[in-house]
Parts: structure tokens; sequence; C-alpha cells
């Protein structure tokens, strides 16, 4: 079984959803990018998403778009990002890890290579924001020839082609979008129709993890009783790290501090 099954499968068994939070590598500084993603794993962190450091994310709100700038302002590179990677890894085998990254990145050096990195670095998923199901399955094959899990968007307003498609080709989980637009706590969340959950595992998908405007434990406690797997929550996370970016010691205690009642949230016993 892979990192996320495993996940699934033990979570259910505890009656909880899965809580994975979003931050971009290098943010604030390729040195404190480490410290604070264990911060958010001391938290209660199932799995994370993050984000390698882009100039031009397009399907992130301001939030994200200026931990973007910050990253890239200290001088993170793509090679600092998948050295922070590995040492998550090294730290925490059983922790599944996910980048949530745009398509200039896979491809510019070349998609094989890109996986073969992902691969090296102990990545388990990769989710291509900027690229639709139809146009992913290129993307797809390759992935997998590395034992990387494909990750697709499931959009609020899909069509039941759409979802059977995201269904068929998303391993690992799929990334139900909360509303359209993009991402961005300062807009609430909206709970999905349960009708696109129950046609996702009606085709047997990967669970569900309900992403956009999560920002606070009612916004957890709202994704799992719409039925999805969990929530993954990143603007509002990063909203603290923009805070606390110069005192090392309060974004730690804010972040993990976030993180608890999120987490606590996911109980569904």
């Amino acid at each position: 079984m892979s990192r996320y099954q495993r996940l699934f499968k033990r979570l259910e068994q505890q009656q909880s959803g899965a809580f994975v939070p979003f931050v971009t590598l290098g943010d604030p500084t390729p040195e404190l990018s480490l410290k604070v993603i264990e911060a958010l794993i001391a938290g209660g962190a199932d799995a994370l998403e993050l984000g390698l450091p882009f100039s031009d994310p397009v399907a992130d709100g301001p939030t994200i778009q200026k931990a973007n700038i910050r990253a890239l302002a200290a001088g993170t590179r793509i090679a600092d990002a998948f050295e922070i990677i590995k040492q998550v890894r090294a730290k925490y085998p059983d922790l599944p890890i996910g980048l949530l990254v745009y398509a200039n990145l896979v491809v510019s050096k070349g998609t094989a290579s890109f996986y073969q990195r992902c691969a090296d670095a102990g990545v388990d998923s990769v989710l291509i924001a900027d690229v639709p199901v139809r146009e992913g399955l290129t993307f797809a094959q390759v992935a997998k020839q590395h034992g990387i899990a494909p990750i697709f968007i499931a959009p609020p307003d899909a069509s039941a082609q759409t979802l059977a498609n995201v269904a068929a080709h998303s391993e690992g989980y799929v990334y139900l979008l909360s509303r359209a637009g993009v991402t961005g706590a300062e807009t609430q969340m909206q709970a999905p129709a349960s009708a696109v959950i129950n046609e996702l595992r009606a085709q047997h998908s990967a669970p569900p993890l309900l992403g956009f405007g999560i920002a606070s434990p009612e916004h957890v406690k709202a994704a799992l009783a719409a039925g999805a797997a969990g929530a993954i929550c990143g603007s509002a996370i990063v909203k603290i790290i923009e805070q606390y970016q110069h005192d090392e010691n309060a974004l730690v205690d804010e972040l993990t501090a976030f993180i608890k009642p999120m987490k606590a949230a996911t109980s569904t016993a």
C-alpha cells in the first residue's frame, strides 16, 4: 500500500478525517522552511502539501502569491526545495508528501527528469495546478512510471464526465474545490454539494480532500460533514508565516497552536 492508502486506512480506524496543511517551500527562507514544516507536523498534520516557489502561481490568491515572492526573494532554488523535502522524508518516513506545482516547473528540464527528482526526494504525489485532467494524462503516465501518484482537481461545477475522469486518473487523493476561483482565506469556503462527493465515490475515486477557503475548525467539520475525507488548508497558515516571519520562536509556536484545533476538528467519533 502507498503512504496515502495506509494513512486513510488508519484514519478510518480512528474515526477521523485527514488534515493537510499547505506551505510554499522556502517561505520565509530556506532555513526556516524546515522548521515551519516541523511545526505543522508537531501540531498534528496527517500529510503535507508543499508548493515549489514559482514566479507566476496563477491558481493562487494574493496570500500564497506573496509566499512565492518571499521564497524567491530569499534565494530559494528548486534544488533547495527538494533538499528540504529530503530532510522531511528522512525524519518522517511514513508521512505522505504531495507537491502542488505549475506545468512550467515540470517541463522546464524534462518531465521524466522532474518526476525522477520527486521520486529521489521521497515525494508521494504531484498536482499540477494549471493542467486539467484531460491535458494532464500524459503527465500522469510519466508520474506513474516513477512511482508518483498523479492528483487531479475536481471543480465544484464539474460535469459527470469530468468527475469520472478525475476519479479514474487520480491516485492518493482527489483535490476537491469548495468553490471556483483562486486560493485564499479571504473568500469563505463553501460546503460542496454532496452530490459531487457521492459521484466521486460512485466512481471509486481516491479519497476526496476539500480545499480553498479552509480557515477554521468549523470549516474542517463542514468538509467532513459533506462527505470529504479531510481538508486542505493553505492561506490561513501562510498568513501566520507572513505575520511572524521575523520571529522564529513565535512563528513555530503560532503555527503549532493553529494546527492543533484544526486537526482536532477532524474527529468523527
